[in-house]
């Protein structure tokens, strides 16, 4: 089975719609639940289709984009906060709506202390040393001093049809903070959920004074504290458009999401 057929076989096994008793179960414990899908978020689908209002009972922890791709968004303390392309962060109000968002109730299972300097690719190897398993799906939430910390945010757009995203890479805006404190909210998801979600570490940062925020691109960071919540699950609810039932779920997209995480074409 080639990674297309497998990734559309782990979508059709695990798609739920709302009336399904595990989204009727609104914020069950250790469970990850999926509105959107991710391929089909970066191969273009940005239009909005669930209201944050809507999510918010399943989690109070998470990560997503705005409406029409306009920024990005973190769910951190059970509020939505969004960072647009001029760098402008604000809490968001429930009736907007979301192409995809991942959220969870994070309950930390693990607290660990880090007393060194460390930038990102450190950091990845360090959660790597603690989160063992690597099938395992874990949310991670880090407070940390930031001495450097750069982050990205898409501008709205606004022509159909939509371009993928790793062909508006150019019109993304970088933001460069400097001795800042605040959060990371983030995941790092086993590689047989890439397609309907994105594999690996995703992180989006957040200032303590919710003014400055976006996905990570890199940093450097001290004072360290790591929580780790593991999950015992995941429930998708794919977006219910003409467009996500006609859109090409068989496409390899993986350069292009590695291309979207890192900022660039790699």
């Amino acid at each position: 089975m080639n990674s297309a057929k497998f990734a559309l076989f782990i979508l059709f096994f695990f798609v739920y719609s709302s009336t399904n008793p595990l989204f009727a179960q609104k914020g069950k414990p250790n469970h990850l639940y999926t509105f959107g899908h991710a391929s089909a978020f970066i191969g273009g689908l940005y239009d909005g289709h669930i209201t944050y209002g809507e999510i918010k009972p399943y989690g109070n922890f998470g990560l997503g984009a705005p409406d029409k791709l306009d920024g990005e968004i973190v769910i951190f303390n059970n509020k939505f906060y969004q960072t647009q392309s001029t760098g402008k962060t604000f809490e968001v109000d429930d009736h907007k709506q979301t192409p995809f968002a991942i959220i969870n109730n994070f309950n930390s299972e693990k607290i660990i202390k880090i007393d060194k300097t460390i930038n990102k690719d450190q950091l990845f190897h360090l959660l790597d040393s603690i989160l063992m398993k690597k099938n395992g799906i874990y949310a991670v939430h880090i407070k940390a001093k930031f001495i450097a910390v750069k982050t990205r945010a898409f501008p709205m757009v606004t022509q159909k049809p939509y371009q993928p995203m790793a062909q508006l890479l150019a019109h993304q805006q970088f933001f460069n903070y400097e001795n800042v404190e605040g959060d990371l909210i983030g995941y790092r998801l086993p590689n047989y959920m890439e397609g309907a979600n994105i594999s690996g570490y995703h992180f989006h940062f957040l200032s303590d004074d919710k003014t400055q925020g976006g996905h990570v691109i890199d940093l450097m960071m001290k004072d360290i504290t790591v929580e780790i919540d593991e999950l015992e699950g995941f429930s998708i609810q794919p977006p219910p458009t003409e467009a996500f039932q006609s859109f090409d779920l068989e496409k390899d997209r993986r350069n292009e999401v590695k291309a979207v995480e890192l900022g660039k074409k790699s």
